[in-house]
């Protein structure tokens, strides 16, 4: 699939880059997607939640009356779970949401991701972004030139960009990340995807790599 690299006022640069259909041009898969999507969102979860047992509970252990003779029902001590303010049986405790999937499951939720935004005409190639300062007007002159404006955009570079980031965190639904943190959440979660040269290109080298070893 081949793509115009644009400048940052939206105007074609002459120069296109090939982007390798096994990663953009995939018949995606939403089973996959889906799962990709649940684990990221339990991972989220913090599972702090918690109650007390009888054992934890405030109240005395005595026991409330004899065992047998008052004509009433048998009774151990004050934090019996039937009692207001006794332990709770079965109750919430601490753990982890979060779930193992495979590696070939989550790239090709991945993969399946930027075929959506390939197929909806939602993916940008940008040149390099180069910010000697943080310029939040830079950024949404930018946003306006790829028509983006309002909607939620993800910036993907190659890596982290500190200039970047300041000029864009005061944009509403704006955000960047790092190639190597880009996920499927945040694909799926994006109306539009706009990558940098340089990490376009790291998809485009990393397509080619199994080529090159059967050749040697």
């Amino acid at each position: 699939m081949q793509v115009d690299v644009l400048n940052i006022k939206g105007e074609k640069t002459g120069r296109t880059l090939e982007l390798p259909d096994d990663i953009f041009g995939i018949e995606p898969n939403d089973h996959v997607i889906y799962l990709a999507v649940k684990q990221y969102q339990a991972a989220q979860r913090q599972g702090t939640h918690k109650v007390k047992t009888r054992a934890e509970v405030q109240g005395a252990s005595r026991k409330l009356h004899k065992q047998k003779g008052t004509g009433g029902s048998r009774k151990g001590n004050i934090r019996n779970p039937l009692y207001k303010g006794g332990g709770t049986v079965f109750g919430p405790k601490p753990h982890s949401y979060d779930f193992k999937l495979n590696k070939k499951v989550k790239d090709l939720a991945k993969m399946s991701a930027l075929s959506y935004k390939t197929k909806n005409n939602a993916l940008v190639v940008v040149e390099d972004l180069q910010f000697e300062t943080p310029k939040t007007k830079q950024v949404t002159d930018a946003l306006k030139s790829f028509q983006l404006s309002g909607k939620k955009t993800l910036f993907v570079t190659d890596e982290l960009n500190d200039n970047l980031y300041l000029s864009l965190r005061n944009i509403e639904k704006v955000q960047s990340c790092a190639l190597t943190d880009l996920n499927t959440y945040d694909i799926v979660n994006s109306d539009a995807l706009v990558l940098t040269e340089s990490a376009a290109k790291i998809f485009v080298d990393e397509a080619e790599i199994p080529e090159e070893k059967v050749e040697a």
